[in-house]
This record gives C-alpha cells, sequence and structure tokens, in this order.
C-alpha cells in the first residue's frame, strides 16, 4: 500500500478509526461504523463522503464548447452556465473511455469530473484529442477537494453547518461561490440516488469543512463501502463494472446520454452502426430467488446451465432486503421476468431478470 496516493482527509480518516483500503490509486475510508448504518445515514438522513481522489480537468479556450462535445456523448451545446451533464468519452470502437460530469461555467470555459481510477488514462486520452481545436487543458486532480454532503437532510446542513445557501439550485445545477477570496463549486449532484452537494475546493478549505460537518453531529461520516451500495440499489453505474473499454454505452442501458444527433463526437460511428445491428448483450438487473450473495464476476446461466452472462455487481441490498445483481448477459436473456440461475461457488441459484432500478431515487426536481 505505499504507492497509495492519499487524498487531503486521509489522517482524519485514521483518527476517526476508518478501515482503508486501496481505491483507484489511493488509500481510502471503505467504512467507519459499518456499511449498513453508513447507508441508512443516506437514506434516511446525511452523510458525507470524501470523494477527493476524483479527478478534475478544466477545458478553456475559443473552442471549448466545440472540443468537449467532440469528446463527450451528451450535448454541451445550448446549455446555460450552472449545468451540469453526465455522458462518456468514448474510443473509437465505440467502448467507454469513462463516464464523467462536465460542468458548464461558460461557452469557452469547462470543468470535467472524472474518475480516480483513469485520471492519468483519461488526460493523457483528452490532450490527445485536442489537435486542431483551440483549448487550454489543466489537470487540476492534485489541488483540489471535494466533499459529498448526501442525503434527505443535506440541504439544511448545507444551510446550517456550512453556510451555503443552495436552496435554489435544482437537480444537476452548480454555481461558483467565492469563500475568502477562494473559488468554491457546489452541485447538486451525488451517487447515491438521494438529494444532495458536490464541493470543490481547496485542500485546506476541503479539511475545514469535514471538521465543521464532523463535530455538528448531524452528518455521518460515510466510507466507499456504503457508496457502493447506495449507487447500485438505484441502478448507477461503475465504471470497471458496469463500464468499460469494451461495454458500450447502449449495452449499458445509457443510450439516453449518448446523443446521436449530434454531427460528430469519438466513438459515434460505432454506436450508430451497433444500434442498427442490435444488440448482442444488455445489461439487466437480477434478483435471487434465495438469500445467496451473488458478486462482481459470478457466471450467469440459464435455466440448461449454460454460461449467458456475468455478474457486473451484486449485493444483499440493504434498503429493499433482497439479494440482487446488476449482469451483462446475452440480449435474447434480458426480458424481465425471464428465469435465469447464478453460479455461486459450486452450486447454482434460481434468479429472475428484474427493472435495474433496485430502488426509487429521491432527487429534488
Amino acid at each position: 500500500m505505499e504507492n497509495e496516493k492519499r487524498t487531503c482527509l486521509y489522517d482524519k480518516h485514521v483518527a476517526l478509526g476508518a478501515q482503508m483500503s486501496p481505491f483507484g490509486g489511493f488509500l481510502m475510508p471503505i467504512q467507519y461504523k459499518g456499511i449498513v448504518e453508513e447507508h441508512n445515514a443516506v437514506r434516511n438522513a446525511c452523510g458525507v463522503f470524501d470523494v477527493s481522489h476524483m479527478g478534475e480537468v478544466s477545458v478553456t479556450g475559443a473552442d471549448a464548447e466545440k472540443f468537449v462535445n467532440h469528446i463527450f456523448t451528451n450535448d454541451v451545446t445550448g446549455g446555460t452556465p450552472g449545468k451540469c451533464f453526465y455522458g462518456m468519452m468514448l474510443n473509437p470502437d465505440g467502448g467507454v473511455v469513462d463516464d464523467l460530469l462536465v460542468y458548464k461555467r461558460d461557452d469557452d470555459d469547462f470543468f470535467l469530473v472524472i474518475n480516480a481510477s483513469n485520471i492519468d488514462k483519461d488526460v493523457a486520452w483528452i490532450r490527445s484529442c485536442a489537435e486542431g481545436f483551440d483549448v487550454m487543458i489543466d489537470n487540476m486532480s492534485d489541488s483540489l477537494g471535494e466533499l459529498a454532503i448526501q442525503g434527505p437532510l443535506s440541504e439544511q446542513v448545507m444551510t446550517q453547518v456550512l453556510g451555503l445557501d443552495c436552496a435554489e439550485l435544482s437537480f444537476y445545477t452548480f454555481k461558483t461561490l467565492d469563500i475568502n477570496g477562494e473559488s468554491v463549486i457546489v452541485s447538486r449532484t451525488g451517487y447515491t440516488g438521494e438529494d444532495g452537494f458536490e464541493v470543490y475546493a481547496s485542500h485546506a478549505l476541503i479539511c475545514r469543512m469535514w471538521d465543521e460537518l464532523i463535530a455538528s453531529g448531524k452528518v455521518e461520516p460515510c466510507g466507499l463501502g456504503c457508496r457502493d451500495t447506495l449507487r447500485f440499489e438505484v441502478g448507477l453505474p461503475l465504471y470497471g463494472n458496469e463500464l468499460g473499454d469494451d461495454i458500450s454505452p447502449l449495452e449499458a442501458g445509457l443510450g439516453v446520454f449518448v446523443k446521436l444527433d449530434k454531427e460528430e463526437f469519438i466513438g459515434k460511428d460505432a454506436v450508430v452502426r451497433l444500434k442498427a445491428e442490435g444488440l448482442r448483450r444488455k445489461l439487466v438487473g437480477i434478483e435471487l430467488l434465495d438469500r445467496a450473495i451473488p458478486r462482481h464476476g459470478y457466471e450467469v446461466l440459464n435455466d440448461d446451465e449454460e454460461p449467458i452472462g456475468v455478474v457486473t455487481t451484486g449485493y444483499h441490498a440493504i434498503s429493499v432486503d433482497k439479494s440482487i445483481a446488476l449482469a451483462m448477459v446475452d440480449a435474447c436473456y434480458a426480458a424481465v421476468d425471464t428465469p435465469l440461475k447464478v453460479r455461486i461457488r459450486r452450486k447454482t441459484f434460481p434468479a429472475k431478470v428484474v427493472k435495474k432500478k433496485f430502488y426509487k431515487k429521491n432527487y429534488k426536481n
């Protein structure tokens, strides 16, 4: 673990007794009191996550909007400053380089948030695509920290504890604040299925905000363990599981974020071709008719026990008390209620296809 990076909050996690483990090249807190308690805190009240391992890239210049549209599946043209967009960067074969958030600060100023495990790869790829565009690309990942304040009481916590009035923000919008001469981004986004906010600021300010949140007693510190259970229950993808270089966003069920009516973007031709030919595999939800727990990488079988797919994420879900999974399966087995089996060690367990969103999201409209 000597080669793992540490976020600006590392010492604070250790002081709170967090279980630390490598994730995305960083030593990150997996849990504090326990995954179930932290998961329920976010579903019912408020939790705070250190997500300073995420990467941030600034794209500015006269061609910034044109360039972002060139590398991004969603369409940022026409979006007003203060709007956030979710989408993907694709390779020419239509596989996913990364999924990311794009913050539009102005037509010539964009802020990209990328996955921790892909920072070096993504930055190199973005720069390699910039030839011929009048843009400046700045990797800000080492200078910024990030907090995610999530849960139904998050707006109240932002106001009462941090003194940040964010009530006017709607889902997937952001604003830039000046705090003691420092530029801070606050967005109403998240990865839990609950209302929540993400704050990007200097390491010093992120540390101060963390201390204020923990000292208030109104927020539960949460690790990446429950971050995964929360996102999974509402069907949100994790790169390396439901998305990857060899997985199309169409196969992952994310076609709504791929704007094929745009003039062009890297990977568009491959996506158009795949859509015309038809999908050979699809991401589905699976419910086990047993309390056995499916895990990433477990085989999915048809009724004749022939392999037809693989589990991408699986848990005995905390909020719904069921053994469920996301799985990539042959498209002919993707219809809801299709009977399947999952091989767990040497046994097979009956299952059926269900909708991918196992738990209803509770975002602010």
